[in-house]
């Protein structure tokens, strides 16, 4: 990928759109990784992959992050951004420019709205989105389970 305008540069990050079974793999991992109770089989990231953008970030060969894009749906045009970092991998910005890609993309595709949703145990998440300028709009807890999970609006720019 090369770095669009206004992206956070990141020496030797490269981010790409997983494509095959073994980068779909790879996006498992770090999904399963960092979001435990979401956990998903490799059917499961097959499927996501056919419906949304997913994306891996490397720094050089090393996989350490990825993210999801979620397509602009109903009136408001809302799309879904999900960035996630290996632990070890935080704090350098990789998350920030996962950030940008996949908002990036979401706009690309005619997005009018941003959202995100953080597992509400997560507070390194929930204060990246927050530092980004997203606002909690609900929590909630999936029939059966019991993780809360937190759903992030991206406050509008000032026109």
């Amino acid at each position: 990928m090369t770095q669009r305008q206004g992206e956070p540069s990141v020496p030797g990050l490269r981010i790409e759109a997983v494509r095959g079974d073994a980068m779909a793999e790879e996006w498992r991992h770090v999904h399963n990784v960092t979001v435990p109770p979401a956990a998903m089989s490799p059917d499961q990231a097959r499927e996501r992959a056919g419906r949304y953008r997913l994306e891996n970030a490397y720094l050089g060969d090393v996989l350490v992050g990825c993210s999801t894009v979620r397509p602009p749906q109903g009136e408001e045009r809302v799309a879904t951004v999900i960035a996630r970092v290996l632990p070890g991998h935080r704090g350098r910005g990789i998350g920030s420019a996962l950030y940008a890609s996949g908002t990036a993309h979401a706009r690309s595709l005619g997005a009018g709205v941003v959202e995100t949703v953080v597992l509400a145990a997560n507070a390194e998440g929930l204060r990246f989105a927050e530092a980004r300028g997203f606002v909690e709009r609900e929590r909630y807890v999936l029939d059966g389970e019991s993780d809360e999970w937190v759903d992030l609006r991206l406050a509008r720019r000032p026109a």
